[in-house]
């Protein structure tokens, strides 16, 4: 071919792909075009299934069908692969991906496979690349950053070296609209990826160094040695300021030491000396972020933690717990009084963190009857309520999540004929509410138990309520007449106005 080809890349990071420019386009380009769109076909259509010779089994037991000569000649792992399982029909993700680091997904899978197949980069899927943040322009939240990663990591895996160089490039492009924290995720995976991602791993580095995350966060979230590489750097930018000691830090590590083995009891012999508690060693925080929920259950029975507390980064408990996604832990910290409205310092609730982490997809799947809804929906309806003048307890706000989308769908119902009685029979509402809080309700629930005499009184009563209830009702029933009188009263007086109005510009007109 006598016309220069060069390599492209779109600079919409959702998407793009790589091509061919020509200044002319020879019949030898329509005919490489027209087999790329033929492969597609053979590799998206289910037309073509009969062809296929071999499956790829996900974590979620989704399959791809694949054509090992297809693979084999794209990919050297491939090659290899298919020529010591040569009967081999099922090809598991995680065994395929030696490090169980990075769960490579359906979506992320497909973009690679489809660019084996095709020689082109397919736009990454909008439902899988957006979170459920309405105000979020999914440019760097998680659930892109997840995509990106697993895209480059399966390219490292399946060796790709161009299109890991390509995602690596439109990781560059958009760390600048990532959080630090998962700045750090990228950084784990761009150093498995060893030199051929250098450039990404330094850039997340200088980041991290610059950064105000602690410690902990970092030697919890890195590899050791991409942890040493970034206190070392730190260290060589000035002395790290700190506010405790020496002994109060072996005190804060012992703490922190006994909730990674989940240890209560050592916690409470700990809190006992006194020579700590809960609050300086931001153990709840730690607790929540890293340890089981039953160790977090049993601190915060404690009540010697306060959830509103901040830690050094600026964060309450419930944002740490936000961002771990376990419904659960949110709802026994709501109930504990934490404050949902609460700001990180960067600008961002518990709830926007929740939603920020959520892919779109992922909230909006479909659920069948009495099947649990995903962590992550329910994570953000917990926020969601905990936001509302009267949130659930932590009980009945973990047990609606947990319930149903039909159940749900009921409750939501039900919650909406409570909010219409309150407006419009405000007086109907305050008698029911007074005879659910004593026990009139208890003891009218069957008028014939008890003596001759408790039954009278019983029956007494409930005829007190019952004309009380009515009284409620007739004078509920006129004010909301009346109301509606008015409100049509207006929208006729209204109409008839805007009749008037037109008909004499119609007169003005001719």
């Amino acid at each position: 071919m006598n016309s220069t080809s060069i390599l492209t890349d779109s600079n919409d990071n959702s998407g793009g792909s790589i091509s061919i420019e020509h200044e002319n386009i020879t019949p030898e380009i329509t005919a490489l075009r027209r087999l790329s769109t033929n492969l597609e076909s053979t590799f998206q259509s289910t037309d073509f299934d009969f062809c296929s010779d071999a499956k790829i089994v996900l974590s979620d037991s989704r399959e791809i069908s694949i054509h090992r000569v297809i693979l084999a000649s794209r990919s050297p792992f491939f090659k290899t692969l298919f020529g010591k399982d040569k009967d081999e029909k099922k090809f598991e993700v995680k065994k395929l991906m030696s490090v169980g680091v990075v769960d490579v997904g359906f979506d992320s899978l497909s973009v690679v496979l489809f660019y084996l197949y095709t020689g082109k980069v397919k736009p990454l899927p909008r439902e899988a690349s957006a979170c459920v943040d309405e105000e979020c322009q999914h440019i760097g939240c998680r659930p892109v950053v997840d995509l990106m990663i697993q895209v480059l990591y399966a390219s490292h895996v399946f060796q790709i070296p161009e299109l890991v160089s390509l995602f690596q490039r439109r990781l560059l492009d958009i760390l600048g609209n990532v959080i630090v924290d998962d700045i750090m995720v990228i950084l784990s995976v761009a150093n498995m990826c060893d030199k051929i991602c250098e450039k990404l791993v330094t850039a997340c580095i200088d980041i991290i160094v610059k950064s105000h995350i602690d410690s902990v966060t970092l030697e919890k979230g890195l590899p050791p040695d991409i942890f040493k590489q970034v206190m070392d750097s730190r260290l060589e930018l000035g002395p790290v300021d700190t506010e405790i000691d020496e002994k109060a830090a072996r005190r804060i590590r012992t703490m922190h030491k006994a909730l990674d083995w989940d240890d209560v009891e050592l916690i409470e012999k700990l809190l006992k000396e006194g020579n700590t508690n809960l609050d300086e060693a931001n153990a709840l925080h730690y607790a929540v972020a890293y340890s089981d929920a039953q160790t977090t259950e049993a601190l915060l029975k404690m009540g010697l933690a306060d959830v509103n507390r901040r830690n050094q980064r600026g964060y309450t408990v419930l944002h740490v717990a936000a961002m771990r996604k376990e419904p659960g832990i949110i709802a026994s910290i709501v109930t504990k009084g934490a404050r949902p409205t609460d700001l990180t310092p960067d600008g961002r609730k518990a709830l926007q963190i929740a939603k920020r982490l959520t892919k779109w997809v992922e909230y909006h799947k479909f659920t069948d009857r009495g099947q649990k809804a995903p962590k992550e929906r329910l994570c953000i309806e917990i926020l969601e309520q905990a936001e509302t003048n009267e949130p659930l307890g932590g009980e009945a706000s973990l047990s609606l999540a947990l319930a149903g989308d039909d159940l749900r769908e009921r409750w939501v119902y039900l919650e909406n004929r409570v909010d219409f009685g309150k407006r419009y029979f405000p007086r109907c509402s305050n008698v029911l509410n007074k005879i659910v809080d004593t026990k009139d309700l208890l003891d009218l629930a069957d008028l014939k138990n008890g003596s001759q005499e408790e039954q009278q009184l019983k029956k007494k009563r409930f005829l007190e309520i019952q004309d009380s209830l009515k009284d409620a009702f007739d004078k509920d029933k006129v004010e909301y007449d009346q109301c509606k009188a008015n409100s049509a009263s207006s929208s006729s007086a209204s109409k008839g106005l805007a009749q008037r109005q037109y008909k004499s510009s119609k007169k003005r007109k001719k």
